[in-house]
Order: C-alpha cells, then structure tokens, then sequence
C-alpha cells in the first residue's frame, strides 16, 4: 500500500515550538496531527492563593503578543465576580488598549509571519530584500500599535498599568493627542496593507466551520457582547463552559476544545467577521468590500485578509475613541471583594478567550480557568490540515510540505498560549 508522511518536527514563523504529521495511505489522509510539545506552565495553579488583584499582571505573561488580552479577561471576570461594570471613558481607554494590541498582533503575523508563504519566501527576511517598502510600512504600521499599548498599558510588553476597576495611572491629554497624529498616519499604511494581501494568490478551498464569537449590538467585538455561533446560538460569557468543553490527548501538552457534543469549532478572524461584519468602521467595511470579502469567508487561506481588515478597523476605532474622549474622574473604581464566581471573555487577535475565577470571601482565588484561542482552535487546525493536504496530493512532498505549514500559520497559532491544562494523569497499568 502506497505511504506518504509529510513531518515537520519544529515550526517556524509561529509563536511557540510545535510540529506535525500528516501521513497519506493509498490516496487518503489517514492521520493529521499538530502536536504542541512545549512543557505546560500551570498559570490556572499560579494563579490559586493569589488576591484577584494580582490576575492582571500575572496572566500578561502569559503571551509577549497578546498580554492585554489575557489582562482585559482576567479583569472582566474578576469585576463580574464582584459585581462591578466598569464603562464610561475608562471603558473607552481599555478598548483603546485593545485596539493597540490588535494593530500590533495582526501585522507582526500579516507581515512577518504569513506574508512569505505567499510570496514565496522561505523568510521575511527573504522577503524584506524584494519588499522592502512594504516591509518598512508594515513595521512603522506595528509601531503605532506598539505606542498606544506603552502609552495606556505603562510598556510595550507585558503591561503594567492595568487593574481591577481601571487603571493605575491616565494618560495626559498631549500624550494621547500624540498618539491621534501617529494613528492618522498610520491609517494610511493600513488601507495599503488589505489592499497588498487581497492581492495574493489563495488556494481554493472552502470549509463548513462553526464560527464562535463575541458579538455585541453596537461594537465589532473586542471585549463586548455576548458568545455567539454561526448556527444561531446565543449566550452569556458565563454560560460557556455549559457549551463548550476541553479534553486531554495524549500527544499535546494543551487541551483540545470541542463542543460539548464533540465537534471541532473555529474562533479568530474568520469568526468574528461571519458574525460581526456589519459592525465594521465603515473605512474597515469598504476595504473589506474592495478586497473582495463578502459577509462570510470560509477560506482558512484568506484570513490574512481579514486580519488587514480588522487592523484598519482598529485604527479607526482608536481614532474614534481619541477624537471623543472626555477624561475620566479617576483612573479606577472601587471593587470591593465578594465570595463569587466570574466569567470573563474578550476577542484575543486569535480569538475568544475565556477566564473564570472563584473568588473567595477577602477576594483570594480559590480556583481559575484560562481557555486560550490557540487551545480551541486545535481540532479545526487538524480538520484544515486533511482537507488541505487531500486535495493537494498531486504535489511533492517539499510543496506539499510548505501548504501544511501555510495551513496552520493561517491560524496565526501562540502554541505557548495554550500550553495551559492543569491535570495529568498517568495510567501506568
């Protein structure tokens, strides 16, 4: 019988080590695994004994990338746990933050990452040497981002600033006027950026995802709304380990999430625009219109374009919220702590992420659960990788090889992130 296995044993252009194995047997994809073999870091057990104050800058380091939002979740969940909303201008400034960290993440990924599959560079290094003006407005585009998050979060990376109830310190009315003229500027280089990667040559390929996100009435998701699918689910941040659980298999070091029936299910760009497209900065819409995206995209390949549209929407949405902004009376509320359980979950650039703490009476945690997008996004990457590699067998190993690493780089994975789970047990027989 004729065996084909396709191995890479370490990725690269991803966050974090991991590889995979795709192994073909007389013309069929009988096996296809991304194994994540970094050692788990036990945040959850970090995190028991600590005062609810403590979550934010405990789990900003978590991730390099996306340490704000591993601090807004852990900072709504707490709050929910104690009862507290926090909105107004301090509200503004957190989806601000946020909005920092999306134009940070998403071309760090666009550009450095994803870009040289694409165009056929085995680097971005390689690939600065063809594109190098491309190259150098996609790093002054991150650099914007990059200010905002120092300006807001006390640092580039794993912020500072942030707590419950707000923020330790605010920004001055120069410092954020700055930050509007470095945003006009960069507003520019995102149009160009959806309108460069729409222009990529995409594999075609279509695939029947269940789309899970936030959405809010007013907003394009961020830290708002309620956990939505695109089969017409609705439901409470707090209702979603009812949905949705997590399992352990043997060859990863993170959690698996499915369905609580068992089914594979996709968070990130391609989610939240199925569900949130209309939502969009009307700059964002139009682009996303031009680049050739209709209400849902089911092509994993072109989620590169939906990152460039969402980063443009991050912009605008900074611009906005800059151009509105009213100083808010102190830089936090009170939060007074309370025996209770609270549910928190915000849109990660990869995705929904998910915390839940227990909260003792003096406000200790008493238990914790982090779910990152990576974690959940694992059987749909596994899902990809058979369909892809399915229909490509006519290819040598070496290309077939590289649209495997393109596949999973679509999902722009932090395998660190999900290195997370908690339990371990060993049947030694």
């Amino acid at each position: 019988m004729a065996r084909r296995t396709i191995r890479v044993d370490h990725l690269a252009r991803v966050e974090g080590e991991g590889a995979f194995t795709v192994t073909v047997r007389d013309g069929r994809v009988t096996q296809a695994e991304l194994r994540i073999f970094e050692p788990p870091r036990f945040f959850e057990a970090m995190l028991r004994g600590r005062q609810a104050t403590e979550a934010p800058d405990i789990t900003a380091r978590i991730c390099g990338i996306c340490p704000v939002a591993y601090q807004m979740s852990a900072v709504l969940a707490v709050e929910a746990a104690c009862g507290v909303t926090v909105d107004g201008p301090l509200a503004d400034l957190r989806r601000l933050l946020y909005c920092g960290e999306w134009i940070e993440s998403h071309v760090l990924h666009i550009a450095m990452l994803h870009a040289p599959d694409f165009l056929g560079y085995p680097s971005a290094v390689h690939m600065a040497a063809d594109h190098a003006d491309r190259v150098r407005a996609a790093l002054a585009l991150k650099k914007a981002g990059n200010a905002i998050v120092a300006l807001l979060g006390g640092r580039e990376i794993h912020p500072v600033n942030v707590r419950v109830g707000g923020f330790y310190k605010l920004p001055s009315p120069a410092q954020l006027a700055a930050l509007a003229e470095d945003l006009h500027r960069a507003r520019e280089i995102a149009v160009g950026l959806v309108d460069w990667v729409a222009g990529f040559d995409f594999p075609d390929i279509e695939r029947d995802y269940l789309f899970v996100a936030l959405r809010d009435p007013v907003h394009y998701p961020m830290m708002d709304g309620r956990i939505a699918t695109s089969e017409g689910q609705e439901m409470a941040v707090a209702e979603f380990p009812e949905h949705f659980r997590e399992e352990h298999v043997e060859r990863s070091t993170a959690l698996h999430g499915l369905t609580r029936d068992g089914r594979p299910y996709l968070v990130g760009p391609l989610a939240r625009h199925a569900l949130n497209h209309a939502r969009l900065s009307p700059g964002a819409r139009e682009a996303a219109v031009a680049a050739g995206l209709g209400p849902v995209c089911r092509n994993p390949f072109r989620s590169i374009v939906v990152r460039a549209v969402e980063t443009l929407h991050a912009v605008d949405t900074a611009l906005d919220i800059l151009a509105r902004y009213a100083p808010p009376e102190a830089p936090a509320i009170a939060v007074p702590p309370r025996a209770a359980t609270g549910h928190g979950a915000t849109e990660a650039p990869r995705g929904l992420l998910h915390h839940r703490y227990r909260l003792a009476a003096d406000g200790q945690i008493e238990e914790a659960s982090i779910v990152p997008p990576t974690s959940q996004n694992q059987p749909s990457i596994e899902a990809d990788l058979t369909e892809v590699v399915g229909r490509a067998l006519t290819l040598d190993d070496d290309a077939l090889r590289q649209r495997c690493e393109m596949t999973i780089r679509n999902y722009d994975p932090c395998i660190s992130c999900a290195t997370h789970f908690l339990r371990l047990e060993i049947d030694r027989g």
